[in-house]
């Protein structure tokens, strides 16, 4: 079950989330860069997933950008007794088994809400893929809202929130920009990195 109407954080729990991670950050010696666009409706999808230190460092860059995402995440991480903090940081479990029925589920409550943000990793997995998983593609476009990309870079330690778009259907010419923009980005583990590539590129 969704939980109910998401809000950018702009109360003090918002603040006090804020200066924590800007604290943790500057302590890892990482900075972020970019905005997020007007929208209060989007999903942002990130890149490269290659460590568990994706997520230490990716949810405090969101509270340093003042949004609140939700975020999927395979049903085994929201165990007892991990699965209450999950849950606070945003996390929805999922099971993977049914793609298609997560993809409807999450069209239906961007439309019913006015205020929605929905963290999609594009990679789904930490391991080295042949494709990206095109959910984050598909929702955003039967939604009609826009895509907003992010990427780690562990070479730099910088956390960038930039390119955005509205999916055409085009499917290889909205990745190409999706793979511009990711271009720079090194994973921690360089050797688990993959192609930014969705299977209906090649179909």
């Amino acid at each position: 079950m969704w939980p109910p109407r998401i809000q950018h954080n702009t109360a003090s729990t918002g603040i006090i989330k804020y200066w924590l991670a800007r604290l943790w950050l500057q302590l890892l010696g990482w900075k972020v860069t970019g905005e997020l666009p007007p929208y209060s409706k989007f999903v942002l999808t990130g890149g490269p997933h290659t460590s568990n230190w994706d997520f230490v460092i990716g949810i405090p860059a969101l509270y340093v950008l003042r949004v609140r995402a939700r975020w999927m995440g395979k049903h085994s991480l929201f165990k007892w007794p991990w699965g209450i903090f999950m849950r606070k940081l945003g996390g929805i479990p999922i099971d993977r088994s049914n793609a298609r029925g997560t993809v409807a589920q999450t069209v239906a409550q961007f439309r019913q809400q006015q205020k929605l943000v929905v963290l999609i990793p594009a990679k789904g997995t930490r391991g080295k893929t042949d494709y990206w998983k095109s959910g984050f593609y598909h929702i955003a476009r039967l939604a009609e809202v826009p895509v907003v990309c992010a990427y780690l870079d562990f070479a730099s330690k910088t956390a960038r929130v930039g390119h955005c778009f509205f999916p055409t259907g085009e499917v290889k010419k909205d990745m190409d920009a999706v793979r511009a923009f990711f271009a720079p980005a090194r994973g921690k583990h360089i050797e688990l990195e993959d192609n930014i590539r969705l299977r209906e590129e090649d179909d």
